[in-house]
Order: structure tokens, then C-alpha cells, then sequence
């Protein structure tokens, strides 16, 4: 299902603007997408961060996110690399980036988005929470090219182990998730 969204909206365009182009690929970790060919827009270089949830993104010029801060636990990731991180109680957490995806359609400026969390493993003391998650965001870009305003649907799928609950299933439907809205606004320039 995942991967279906991407395939699907990609697939719909090659019927309507004439084609996909990917623009990266296995080497950043990062796919990108632009509808009918064409560069990154210019305007949508630097970072983008969210009203709510903690999430960032730094796209490049050539559209791939450099880095990202994940809403889980605001950690600072990089797309094929993991991510280590203390946590309180001595514990720690390790986050391990699946594939990041960039979509972008110029007739209707419309950037998409999806970040898959591959592994996730957090202990705090003797709590645990470990799985994965995907996280979709589309929407349109508004104002001067400053701001995004996006629907957010995550499908998370994790495991918490408690000492009250030692097997609480955290998960949302695989083919509809949980879905909010947000708005991204451009901070700096790079």
C-alpha cells in the first residue's frame, strides 16, 4: 500500500503530463520524482519545518532530503544512515531509514513526500518501543513559495513493551492510516 500511493499518483501522470523522471536514486536514499521531467524548483531548496508533530526537512538542489527531523522522538536523521541517539534512564534509541521518496507535479505545485522509518528501536529504562512507520505528505505549495500545506498520513506499526503492558500494539488501518493536517513553512535558504 505504501508504495502503491507513489506508483499510483506517478502512474496517473504519465497519462496526463506526458511522463515521470526520476531524478536520484539508490545512492542518497532518496528517490526522486518530478512529473514531465525538469529540474527541482529552486524555490523549494532549504528547509521546511512544520507547525506541529516536529517534523523538518532539508531538500537539496537536486530534491533530495539531506536531512529530516522525525516527529518520533524529534531525532535528526539522514536518509541511508543510522541513527543513534541517548534517551533518558540510560537508554537509547536507533532509527534506521527506509526509502524516502520526493514528488513533485509543476501543474499544480504540488509536493509529496513520504519518509519510511525501517527499523525503530527506543528503551527507556525498562520501557521499549520498537517497529516501523511511513509517514505521507502531500499537498499544495502556497504564499511566495514559503509555505506547504499538507495532509499527513502516517502509518505507524510499532510494538511497546511496559512492565504494565508487555506487548501494546501501536499501529493505524495499512491502507488509510491516520491522517492530520500541517503546514510547513520555509525557514532558511542553503
Amino acid at each position: 500500500m505504501k508504495r502503491l500511493l507513489v506508483l499510483l499518483v506517478c502512474g496517473l501522470s504519465v497519462f496526463q503530463l506526458g511522463g515521470c523522471q526520476g531524478l536520484s536514486g539508490e545512492k542518497s536514499g532518496v528517490e526522486v520524482i518530478i512529473e514531465g521531467g525538469g529540474g527541482f524548483p529552486e524555490f523549494l531548496v532549504g528547509v521546511w519545518r512544520a507547525d506541529k508533530g516536529g517534523w523538518e526537512f532539508v531538500f537539496e538542489p537536486d530534491g533530495t532530503i539531506s536531512s529530516a527531523v522525525v516527529g518520533l522522538g524529534m531525532v535528526r536523521m539522514k536518509p541511508g544512515e543510522v541513527t543513534t541517539v541517548p534517551m533518558k534512564m540510560g537508554g537509547k534509541g536507533i532509527y534506521e531509514p527506509g526509502e524516502w521518496v520526493v514528488h513533485y507535479i509543476p501543474a499544480g505545485r504540488e509536493l509529496m513526500v513520504r519518509i519510511s522509518l525501517k527499523n525503530v528501536y527506543v528503551k527507556m529504562g525498562d520501557s521499549v518501543l520498537e517497529g516501523n512507520s511511513t509517514d505521507v505528505f502531500a499537498g499544495p505549495i502556497l504564499k511566495d513559495d514559503k509555505v506547504w500545506q499538507v495532509n499527513w498520513t502516517s502509518f505507524p506499526d510499532y510494538i511497546a513493551r511496559t512492565a504494565d503492558n508487555p506487548n501494546f500494539k501501536i499501529s493505524e488501518d495499512p491502507d488509510y492510516g491516520l491522517s492530520k493536517t500541517l503546514i510547513f513553512e520555509k525557514v532558511t535558504e542553503e
